[in-house]
């Protein structure tokens, strides 16, 4: 049987990273620190929302999307595999951070720059790619988050991040 690869410029790669659903692999971690009312934002399809999460999808719900969110505070912003597709990536999370109330989270689920396919130059749906350090010195120098952990890369070429709002 074996495992079934794709490869793209020499690199090979699980094939279930070409299967979306990003999200379905940092779950058991968002479910454990993301809780009460909040937004999965880009979540393409309403099997693959956050349990319980207010989809923001512009395909779903065409009159909001990441820079443009219901006026409420949130306990927790989740997003997988969306920050790559906004146009600056930092007021996007500037302004999430005025949706999440003191003491909620924001939670990332992001591709890593070691996935070659998603790199901006070969998947033109990204406009950019991230690194754990780059997301973390982000978190830190933002001065608008505590308690923030950023994983390392996993399997699907990912990783997490998620933090606490001040």
């Amino acid at each position: 049987m074996g495992i079934e690869v794709v490869e793209h410029r020499g690199n090979k790669y699980p094939k279930f990273q070409t299967d979306g659903n990003s999200a379905r692999f940092c779950l058991p971690f968002a479910k454990e620190v993301c809780k009460g009312t909040g937004f999965d934002i880009g979540y393409s399809k309403e099997e693959w929302k956050f349990p319980g999460a207010i989809g923001i999808e512009p395909s779903i719900t065409p009159e909001f999307h990441a820079t443009n969110l219901p006026t409420l505070q949130v306990d927790y912003i989740f997003s997988a595999h969306c920050l790559e597709h906004t146009f600056n990536w930092v007021d996007c999370l500037d302004y999430w951070a005025t949706k999440i109330r003191s003491g909620g989270v924001l939670f990332l689920y992001l591709p890593d720059y070691s996935q070659t396919y998603w790199r901006p130059y070969s998947n033109r749906k990204h406009i950019h790619s991230f690194t754990p350090a780059i997301i973390k010195d982000y978190l830190e120098q933002s001065g608008l988050y505590k308690n923030i952990f950023v994983s390392g890369v996993d399997a699907y070429n990912s990783f997490t991040a998620f933090c606490e709002r001040i």
